[in-house]
């Protein structure tokens, strides 16, 4: 089946790869011309481990190309994915532009009966505005559906999210598109993964539930490994032991520092709007957007009493990026981290496995922040380590070594990414969430 994926970015990128691995005749197609030669040249514009591999393995079979020529895609395809960017506007509605200007390409280019399918994390009735738009644009002459087909992909595992899903949503008014769906699903049919099959407004609002579902649990962790600290008990094993139960389950409960990225920051604040265009306030959401913000808040206070005072200190940043495994640093945490380091008076030395660039675009190096080329660099000098995201390499530090660089030997783990006796037993003081601060036995007072 030949197939456009409308939109190169993440989500479009990931999406054309894996249905060409299904065996589809996949066109990608972007507007970015820079992008699109940068793909035909075989480089990946995002860091996500696999995706090179299975990009590269589908071009040479033939089963996956780039253009930025839309027209003739959607014109050769049975089945057009839009999966273009939808940013959120100041209110925090989320902006259609992008997806409109599809829906009226596909319009001026109906052909014959296409499945059209909006990939991209949209408000409900979407489906309705693009169904409404590809008629008027098409004259009605023409037969063709729209389809809700939400993405469950996380950045560091995508590849795995899209070939081994939890479950695949489908939206649909009619039969036959499903049945086109399950046809482009085919090896995820026969695997035995679950199809969730509904009408589009349903589809669209799943994808919008389960992630502020999941932005809940992450702040319901962060409010109770604050409480912990207060209490004396230790968050870890509280953790655990919620997860255990069958009911709660043991993912999306570790502390941090909020959460950011391109997902839960943006849809959160969508899935509200949507509620208050209805009538309606979404309060456990607006809780949770509140409980966010205050806990980013909360790091600076945290790190600023573990250092003494950020005047005139210098620390050592590991991690930019919002989360491990991505050099995506849309709404990252450790930016606010940075802002409030250096509104306090702090000199930056910040390191990052693969979001460097991104950040040097975000937060130029200025006099107080400096980029270095790994963890021991960044620790060159500094007062002291702050752990912002949870890469695998820096639970892998070589803590001695690290030592020997800092002033001071102080770890502040806004990830919990060690246990506290380890450290405090290779001579540091250890500072955590939602735990008992451990230093080196002599210096207990």
């Amino acid at each position: 089946m030949k197939i456009c994926v409308v939109g190169s970015g993440y989500v479009g990128l990931v999406t054309g790869a894996c249905l060409a691995d299904f065996g589809m005749a996949v066109t990608g197609v972007d507007k970015d011309a820079a992008k699109i030669a940068a793909l035909l040249r075989g480089e990946i514009p995002i860091y996500e481990p696999g995706l090179e591999e299975i990009v590269e393995k589908n071009v040479r079979a033939g089963r996956l190309r780039f253009t930025t020529e839309l027209a003739s895609a959607i014109r050769e395809a049975r089945a057009v994915f839009i999966a273009v960017g939808t940013p959120p506007l100041p209110d925090g509605r989320a902006d259609l532009s992008f997806v409109r200007q599809v829906a009226e390409s596909i319009g001026d280019n109906l052909n014959g009966y296409k499945v059209i399918v909006t990939k991209s994390t949209v408000p409900v009735g979407t489906g309705q505005m693009v169904e409404n738009t590809v008629r008027e644009r098409s004259g009605g002459g023409q037969e063709f559906a729209v389809v809700s087909n939400p993405e469950f992909l996380r950045e560091g595992s995508a590849i795995e999210d899209f070939l081994e899903p939890d479950r695949v949503v489908v939206g649909a008014r009619t039969q036959r598109a499903v049945d086109v769906m399950l046809d482009i699903y085919g090896p995820l049919k026969a695997a035995g993964v679950p199809f969730v099959v509904a009408n589009v407004e349903s589809a669209e609002m799943i994808k919008y539930a389960s992630n502020g579902f999941l932005a809940t649990k992450i702040s319901f962790i962060n409010e109770v490994a604050e409480i912990c600290e207060a209490v004396g008990a230790d968050v870890e094993v509280v953790a655990r032991g919620m997860g255990l139960d069958s009911r709660i389950g043991p993912k999306f409960l570790h502390p941090g520092p909020g959460f950011g990225g391109s997902c839960f920051p943006k849809d959160t604040r969508a899935v509200a709007q949507i509620a208050e265009q209805h009538g309606k306030r979404f309060e456990i959401i607006d809780a949770v957007l509140s409980a966010n913000d205050r806990v980013q808040r909360r790091m600076i206070e945290k790190v600023d009493q573990a250092f003494g005072g950020l005047a005139g200190k210098t620390v050592a940043l590991l991690g930019l990026a919002f989360k491990g495994d991505t050099d995506d640093m849309r709404e990252s945490p450790a930016i606010p981290v940075i802002e409030g380091l250096v509104d306090r008076g702090a000199a930056v030395r910040a390191f990052d496995p693969a979001a460097m660039s991104a950040a040097r675009a975000m937060v130029p190096a200025l006099p107080p922040i400096t980029y270095c080329q790994d963890a021991y660099e960044a620790a060159t000098g500094a007062d002291g380590v702050v752990i912002a995201t949870e890469w695998n390499q820096f639970r892998a530090l070589d803590l001695a070594e690290l030592r020997s660089r800092l002033k001071s030997p102080l770890l502040v783990d806004l990830r919990n990414l060690y246990q506290p006796l380890r450290v405090a037993a290779e001579g540091f003081r250890y500072v955590s969430l939602g735990r008992a601060d451990a230093a080196p036995e002599g210096s207990r007072g």
